[in-house]
């Protein structure tokens, strides 16, 4: 039996439902740019694995992750944006005036302006007491999540510079931060491995790796191996940070967005234009340095600033 592809022309396509997406779909509805946002395959990005969310300006005694990307999206709705669930598999940027989207490979969506705000996502270790503990004790973000642990004892893996940043981060609020390393070295430049080894409150476990992270209904250790003597230790944590990168969700848009070398995309200088006419790029998809909602948030702005701009002088707003 054939399938009929579906297919739709838009004025302004959104694809990424974090804080950049909705951020851009709330400024871009408000400038009568009829946005349709489509969620991808983890609607509210990265928020929807977080717990509580403390550092977000407007919500004083914090808020969860999940409840804070349903007020996005709220909002976004309340002005009119098109929101609808979807994953976008394929792009099709060679026509500079009509970009072409596939979304689940069976529906096609043409459109003049495009803002990519599919974020990118924590690379994690694989365990299944990761997962299970994510948010009660685990963390991919130090900046985001070290405030809970306030005088208490962490541990964080990873050797390269997020680690060391975080590490530092870490030393700062924590009674004690243990440092997973794999190997017998640190992986960041000197300057950072210089800070984690003078600071005293820093502990580095060398030739180390997790085996499995401990606790119920809340972290209280990590089982870890030496990997020269294959011996096993535990060590006594409430949290566990998870720091060996971040795995920007830019694939589909290879062939034609120029991106750095770990997959994130380039931006103009002072903008959110890509090397597209009209396609666009806020939040973590650019962004490999601060990968914070309130960040993302104001990119999801000028990305939509910058899109109105582009429709109006191409007439087409």
């Amino acid at each position: 039996m054939l399938l009929l592809m579906s297919s739709e022309k838009v004025s302004c396509l959104i694809i990424g439902s974090g804080p950049a997406g909705y951020t851009a779909a709330i400024y871009a509805s408000r400038a009568g740019l009829s946005p349709v946002l489509y969620t991808g395959g983890q609607p509210g990005g990265q928020l929807t694995i977080t717990t509580e969310v403390e550092n977000y300006p407007g919500y004083p005694e914090g808020v969860q992750g999940p409840q804070m990307m349903i007020d996005f999206e709220n909002q976004a709705r309340r002005f009119g944006a098109d929101i609808r669930y979807g994953l976008a598999t394929k792009v099709d940027f060679s026509d500079p005036t009509l970009h072409k989207v596939w979304i689940d490979d069976n529906t096609l969506i043409e459109s003049p302006s495009v803002i990519i705000a599919t974020g990118a996502s924590a690379k994690w270790l694989g365990l299944e007491s990761e997962q299970r503990l994510n948010g009660y004790g685990v963390s991919a973000c130090a900046v985001c999540d070290g405030f809970f642990f306030r005088n208490q004892v962490v541990a964080i893996v990873g050797g390269g510079d997020t680690a060391c940043e975080e590490a530092s981060y870490l030393s700062k609020l924590c009674k004690k931060v243990y440092m997973i390393v794999r190997r017998e070295e640190l992986r960041a430049s000197q300057v950072m491995q210089n800070r984690v080894k003078s600071t005293p409150n820093i502990e580095i476990l060398w030739n180390s790796e997790t085996e499995e992270i401990l606790g119920e209904q809340g972290v209280t250790g990590a089982k870890l191996k030496n990997v020269k003597t294959g011996e096993s230790y535990s060590i006594d944590v409430t949290g566990f940070f998870v720091a060996i990168g971040h795995q920007p969700n830019t694939e589909i848009f290879k062939d034609f967005i120029n991106m750095d070398n770990a997959g994130y995309i380039q931006t103009i200088k002072g903008s959110t234009k890509t090397n597209v006419e009209g396609v666009f790029a806020c939040g973590d998809a650019q962004d490999n340095i601060y990968r914070q909602a309130i960040t993302a948030a104001g990119s999801g702005c000028m990305a939509a600033l910058d899109a109105e701009r582009y429709l109006t002088e191409k007439g087409l707003h």
